[in-house]
């Protein structure tokens, strides 16, 4: 995601969902008034083309079975086995026909990552507007949410193989992004987000042995990386693997490997239609630096032929240099002392999910063990004609190999990253 000097929607990523909007699960009124309004995101599924994807996926009927679950709960222990189960499940679902288990339910193809995102925010509808019988505190109705995201983004799925480092099947995580920029384009569909759902759980061949793919998905909103987000999931598994790659879309017609990323969001709205221009805000803000860098082993896949796309080792910034009050674009990297503006990602959340990540390696003391950085993928690029929003299609057949071609590549990325990084090893 790179809204600042390539920006990252102007062609068309379409995200539809499905057909029947969601209806709000009801019971007596919540003790201190009504419940909250559903947010800018949600209201977007109130239009025709979320409601086609879902239908046309099978996921429509997802949120009014959720509404029927939470409608049946009776106290707040009751409502959260409830989110428990059925954002796990939402999760394996989508995961699920994306690699070919089960019927596909519908006539879009199933590598499609559009009916997850949709369904999702059925849910988080029905959660958000929901008034039970027993009370629910505003502080209970956000762990409900907050849980509801973690299990349906695969954030709580993240099963590595047992054993250390170089014995047996290498374990990888890598992360992808909800679709975004629904604005300019609501058929918009993410390819990073695709890329997560295809490899979560495969195994892929290299020349360093097996590679376990675990993987999960990231919002696309300013407010969840504030409230430590991206940490909270990532901790727990950063010092058990052997490889990391957070992944989004980026430029046109191209991959990049982002060698350096910087701490500072450029303000460009998120999907709740926020902005944030300001240091990027984390722990322990003393001690955090300007820029943080890839261990991935950028030289070897970039010099590897693993699809269609160009691969390219990206070392461009923007900085204010130190004594400077203007900023600078600097093509080699940042100069000592400088204040970041830009990392070679941006300014936006996939900036921010790599500097976070790779500020969580260092921290954690794993930059000179752990290969780990951002990669962004190719813009996702509707069929030649299919590029209006208002009259275009939900997919067409350009489309859809687009997608699998920019996910096979990823697959390859990952690959070669993962046999590179054993061969230093070794």
């Amino acid at each position: 995601m790179r809204p600042i000097r390539v920006r990252i929607g102007v062609l068309g990523l379409a995200l539809v969902a499905g057909l029947a909007a969601p209806t709000a699960a009801t019971a007596a009124p919540e003790a201190g008034g009504a419940a909250p309004a559903p947010t800018v995101e949600e209201r977007r599924l109130d239009g025709e083309v979320p409601r086609e994807i879902l239908r046309r996926s099978g996921f429509a009927a997802v949120a009014p079975a959720f509404a029927r679950g939470l409608g049946r709960a009776d106290s707040y222990r009751e409502a959260r086995r409830v989110v428990e189960r059925e954002g796990a499940a939402l999760w394996r679902r989508a995961v699920d026909r994306v690699q070919g288990r089960g019927p596909a339910r519908g006539d879009l193809s199933r590598d499609d990552d559009r009916p997850l995102y949709w369904a999702r925010l059925g849910m988080t509808r029905e959660l958000r507007t929901w008034e039970p019988g027993f009370g629910l505190s505003e502080r209970q109705r956000a762990a409900l949410l907050t849980e509801l995201e973690r299990t349906s983004r695969g954030q709580t799925d993240l099963r590595l193989p047992r054993g250390g480092h170089d014995k047996g099947v290498k374990r990888v995580l890598l992360t992808g992004f909800d679709p975004f920029t629904l604005d300019r384009d609501i058929r918009i569909s993410n390819p990073s987000g695709a890329a997560a759902l295809a490899l979560d759980g495969t195994v892929i061949d290299t020349a360093d042995g097996p590679a376990r793919v675990e993987t999960a998905v990231f919002p696309v909103r300013w407010a969840d990386f504030a409230e430590g987000t991206v940490e909270r999931a990532l901790r727990p598994y950063l010092p058990r693997v052997d490889l990391f790659t957070t992944v989004s879309q980026g430029r046109v017609g191209r991959f990049d490997v982002e060698r350096t990323n910087g701490a500072w969001r450029g303000g460009f709205p998120d999907n709740d239609n926020v902005s944030r221009t300001e240091t990027v805000p984390v722990a322990d803000p003393a001690s955090q630096p300007q820029w943080t860098t890839t261990t991935l082993p950028y030289a070897a896949i970039t010099a590897a032929d693993t699809g269609r796309f160009p691969v390219y080792d990206n070392t461009s910034v923007t900085e204010i240099p130190a004594g400077g009050d203007e900023p600078v674009v600097r093509p080699d990297g940042p100069t000592p002392g400088s204040t970041a503006r830009e990392g070679g990602g941006g300014n936006y959340l996939s900036n921010e999910i790599a500097y976070r990540a790779t500020l969580l390696r260092d921290r954690l003391g794993l930059h000179g063990t752990l290969p780990g950085g951002h990669v962004h993928t190719p813009v996702l690029q509707f069929g030649a004609g299919n590029t209006d929003p208002a009259t275009g299609a939900l997919t067409d057949p350009e489309f859809v190999r687009n997608r699998l071609d920019i996910v096979a590549q990823t697959r390859a990325i990952v690959g070669v990253a993962v046999s590179a990084a054993g061969a230093d090893r070794d």
